[in-house]
């Protein structure tokens, strides 16, 4: 397991999945909130959604592994404190705070604020990390992906305003999701990553759930088959996405694989003008495509032979 999720092709592979996964979630969660017909200013209506959705996320993980390896997800006792501290921090608080930063900002600030985790994670990992230093070659990779998302959302009605419970939030939340990254790292070594993925997804929607139950407008969540079909594909969305990048990150270092995050967005950009009414593909989208492709390139330079002995 170690050998193949070290390969550098098959780290490549593995986490644009991941990105193109946690990209789709975009426009999946936008259409979501039409079809339970969730009003843009019921925040906890899409609290509620999100822990839904993490919820059913758990159990699906759960699932695949007794299906796949025949037997139940094993779980330690000394297991349980790390996976509720990542559960708290990787979905109760950092969706918590996502959620109501990207209801009161603007859509190209979410994307760039979003963005903004993965340079936490990076500075963090040049503290905490040997491997994990800060080099020319990574920060130009680092600055041509974020130019490349700030490419993307060119156009979009930015300002230099700045509200607590909305820009705040969104820099909270991507504090959130750094220090969740770097947590994943020190993990039991002997946690299957589908424990880690599952146990920290159920235990963090507990508490979305019960918060967004509490604000809850009534009973105005609108269950149909289409939306209750989106809520599924969803949450597969993220029970697949979050134990495929938990292996990666196992394996790897964080400061340097979590510069595939930048894609995110990029994806998101891509999906939604495919799915999204009002949404299109344009020029910026293009050229941010191609800086983000680049600065991956550029950190991955030196990995050619690498890369070609995994073939």
């Amino acid at each position: 397991m170690e050998k193949f999720f070290t390969k550098k092709l098959n780290i490549l592979i593995i986490s644009l999945i991941c990105m193109a996964l946690w990209g789709s979630a975009f426009p999946v969660v936008k259409i979501g909130y039409e079809l339970f017909e969730i009003e843009p200013s019921d925040i906890f209506g899409k609290i509620y959604f999100a822990g839904l959705r993490f919820f059913i996320a758990s159990i699906m993980v759960f699932f695949i592994h007794g299906i796949i390896f025949k037997k139940r997800v094993p779980i330690s006792e000394y297991h349980i404190k790390p996976i509720i501290i990542l559960g708290l921090l990787q979905t109760s608080l950092q969706y918590f705070f996502f959620y109501i930063g990207v209801a009161n900002t603007t859509g190209i600030k979410s994307a760039i604020l979003q963005s903004g985790s993965t340079f936490f994670v990076v500075v963090m990992a040049h503290f905490i990390y040997q491997e994990d230093r800060l080099d020319l070659k990574r920060v130009i990779s680092l600055l041509l992906g974020f130019g490349g998302v700030v490419f993307v959302n060119l156009g979009k009605n930015f300002d230099l305003s700045f509200k607590i419970t909305g820009e705040g939030f969104l820099i909270i939340s991507s504090i959130l999701s750094a220090f969740a990254t770097i947590y994943v790292k020190t993990m039991p070594r002997d946690m299957s990553p589908f424990a880690s993925s599952g146990g920290q997804m159920f235990t963090g929607s507990i508490l979305l759930l019960l918060i967004g139950k509490i604000g809850l407008r009534g009973n105005n969540i609108n269950f149909n088959l289409a939306s209750t079909s989106l809520l599924l594909y969803a949450a597969f969305i993220s029970a697949a996405a979050f134990t495929l990048w938990y292996m990666v990150l196992k394996y790897n270092s964080p400061g340097k694989v979590s510069m595939y995050r930048l894609f995110i967005p990029i994806f998101g950009s891509i999906f939604s003008a495919l799915f999204v009414k009002g949404e299109y593909f344009t020029m910026n989208l293009a050229i941010g495509l191609l800086l983000v492709v680049l600065g991956i390139g550029i950190l991955n330079i030196d990995n050619r032979k690498d890369l070609n002995s995994s073939k």
